[in-house]
């Protein structure tokens, strides 16, 4: 059986605090990073430790987002380190529990400042897309810079442990001052120093909707205008999927053949 082929899940569970009328949105990750590092066993590729950190911090990041936004909503962010010339890329489909994430550090276009780029989709409605920048190269900075910038409201990102991310974000009429005031002591005794209810819990997954069939529709545009620019000498190519990083072998026979039968 694959090792990807059951996924844990993973489980975020929404606050609101009394008194305060502020959202907070928690999760334990450990089964997700776990799937995480199973789905990079498989395709055989690692990321450097400290890209791998920034990428799971931005996967716990926009796991609490989505879990605070409506059941119909993909998000999809990249994070655009300029000093260290990193991009990450990371994604939440609500409708299908979702999440998956990658990093590119090759050819990356210097833009002489850092950005945060945010899409979200809901159902068949043209994209919304925001752009911000932002201080700092940490994912904590970029996305509180997000919340403020491009939400128009406060947040606060915690890491309780490498596994365990807390999220409060302000919602109308919240005390702001109680918000920016918290320690990560703070955060942890919140269930015992203030007022919560729960609103919901969500389910989500390391999962890609990715296939060989859908590699072959990204090159095949290429392959109709530069066929020998894209095979040159060889029978095949290697490509990796720009959202999970899933490794694929395409034949220049199987492409021609796939391309036959689109038209």
């Amino acid at each position: 059986m694959d090792v990807l082929d059951e996924q844990s899940p993973l489980e975020v569970h929404s606050y609101f605090v009394r008194g305060r009328n502020a959202l907070v949105t928690r999760a334990h990750l450990g089964d997700l990073y776990l799937d995480y590092y199973l789905h990079q066993g498989q395709f055989g590729y690692q990321h450097l430790m400290q890209h791998d950190t920034m990428l799971k911090e931005a996967l716990a990041a926009l796991i609490l987002y989505a879990a605070s936004r409506p059941r119909t909503e993909v998000a999809a962010w990249t994070l655009h380190f300029e000093a260290q010339a990193v991009n990450l890329f990371v994604a939440g489909d609500n409708p299908r529990g979702q999440v998956v994430g990658q990093v590119f550090t090759e050819q990356v276009k210097k833009t002489g400042r850092n950005l945060f780029c945010a899409e979200i989709v809901r159902g068949n409605e043209s994209p919304g897309r925001s752009f911000v920048e932002f201080e700092g190269d940490s994912v904590k900075e970029a996305v509180e810079w997000f919340y403020r910038q491009s939400e128009q409201r406060l947040a606060r990102f915690f890491e309780v442990n490498p596994e365990d991310y807390v999220m409060v974000c302000a919602q109308p009429d919240c005390e702001e001052g109680w918000i920016e005031s918290l320690t990560l002591s703070d955060v942890l005794s919140l269930d015992t120093q203030e007022e919560m209810a729960l609103l919901e819990t969500r389910v989500y997954r390391w999962q890609c909707s990715c296939d060989q069939l859908k590699m072959m529709d990204i090159l095949r545009p290429v392959l109709r205008m530069d066929p020998e620019g894209l095979f040159g000498d060889e029978l095949a190519i290697r490509m990796a999927c720009p959202r999970c990083g899933a490794r694929y072998v395409i034949s220049r026979e199987a492409l021609e053949a796939h391309c036959n039968r689109a038209d």
